[in-house]
């Protein structure tokens, strides 16, 4: 009877033993599995490049990602051959131990977006990378000035502006101001194999061009007129007039202030096309692609002047001769009350007719 009973006894304890370890499997599984948020606002959390699991885990348990640190040491456990992945990760919602643990594996890190339009210059670019709070604006303006990146298809270039493609960018914390640059030309690289078709032409004039096209009008039927205004005015030995260059040499001479002055029409600088014939040394902002486009293949006419409507289309009048100009700079102040501007195209106007 007592050995019946011990085997008994022995049976029952197995039995609380299985059960035991079912349950408790049970329990650490769906504590693995179960979705938890000890966080109210988004979590941003950064792991530097050689961060333990141990150090991510208490991370994010701190931060009410997860539950407890052990959490995700057992999963670890349980995928040795996983890779963790440095970087910076951003948690909204509830999630498991494991769904934070695959993420983390497949580098699913928090991206900030860098939205850069058509036509903005470098000055422009390092303003709104500033803004992005780990990238300083004298960083990027340094990379920017830097042509070596594009040398190879554009030697002439005496920085990268021009060939820091418009577009929107998904950069890190760990992304460098080189790095950013390289990205951007990239694409211009991209671009520019698709719109010029392989054709020889020289690239520097090109973009060139096509930035002064871009900081002129904003209307898409009127950029390849635009092209062919400047494309008329160098064929035939015209200073270009164009205001953008003047603002630009001023940026470049850290003085520009909000409005174009006579000193800025008569300034020597290179960039100022009032006073200097030919397209100035490299561009004055980054054109997209509509405007490179117009650059690659101007319009056929005779139009050497052209200045804006006064209806606030946006539009502009083109002429051909100076006299048809005269009239529609007339038309336009006519139209319209007169500003701090129009003195300015007063004077760009009279310096034209010399």
């Amino acid at each position: 009877m007592k050995r019946r009973t011990c085997a008994g006894c022995l049976v029952r304890l197995f039995l609380l033993v299985c059960v035991a370890a079912i349950v408790g499997g049970t329990g650490v599984y769906l504590l693995l599995t179960r979705p938890y948020r000890g966080f109210g606002q988004p979590v941003i959390l950064d792991f530097p490049k050689g961060t333990s699991a141990s150090a991510m885990g208490d991370q994010l348990s701190r931060a009410g990602v997860i539950r407890y640190s052990w959490q995700f040491l057992v999963v670890r456990a349980m995928r040795t051959n996983a890779r963790l992945q440095a970087g910076e990760y951003q948690f909204t919602a509830a999630a498991s131990p494991m769904t934070v643990f695959d993420r983390i594996v497949r580098g699913d890190v928090f991206y900030y977006e860098l939205t850069v339009p058509e036509g903005s210059n470098m000055f422009d670019i390092s303003g709104s990378v500033e803004q992005l709070g780990f990238m300083k604006a004298a960083d990027f303006l340094r990379s920017a000035r830097d042509p070596a990146l594009i040398h190879d298809l554009a030697p002439k270039a005496p920085t990268l502006e021009g060939y820091l493609f418009p577009s929107t960018y998904r950069v890190t914390r760990t992304t460098t101001p080189s790095q950013l640059c390289k990205m951007m030309t990239d694409l211009f690289r991209k671009q520019w194999r698709e719109l010029s078709n392989g054709n020889a032409v020289n690239v520097n004039d090109t973009v060139t061009l096509a930035s002064l096209v871009e900081k002129e009008t904003a209307a898409p039927d009127e950029r390849p007129k635009v092209a062919s205004v400047f494309e008329n005015r160098l064929r035939v030995g015209m200073t270009l007039d164009c205001d953008p260059t003047t603002i630009y040499a001023a940026m470049l001479e850290a003085r520009y202030r909000g409005t174009i002055y006579r000193s800025d029409l008569n300034s020597p600088n290179d960039y100022n096309t009032y006073k200097h014939a030919g397209l100035p040394p490299g561009p004055i902002a980054n054109p997209g692609g509509a405007a490179l486009r117009a650059a690659l293949a101007p319009a056929q006419t005779d139009f050497l002047y052209f200045v804006a409507r006064p209806d606030g289309s946006g539009g502009h009048q083109f002429s051909t001769t100076i006299d048809q100009h005269n009239r529609a700079v007339q038309e336009y102040r006519r139209g319209k009350k007169p500003t701090e501007q129009d003195r300015v195209l007063s004077n760009r106007h009279a310096m034209m007719k010399r």
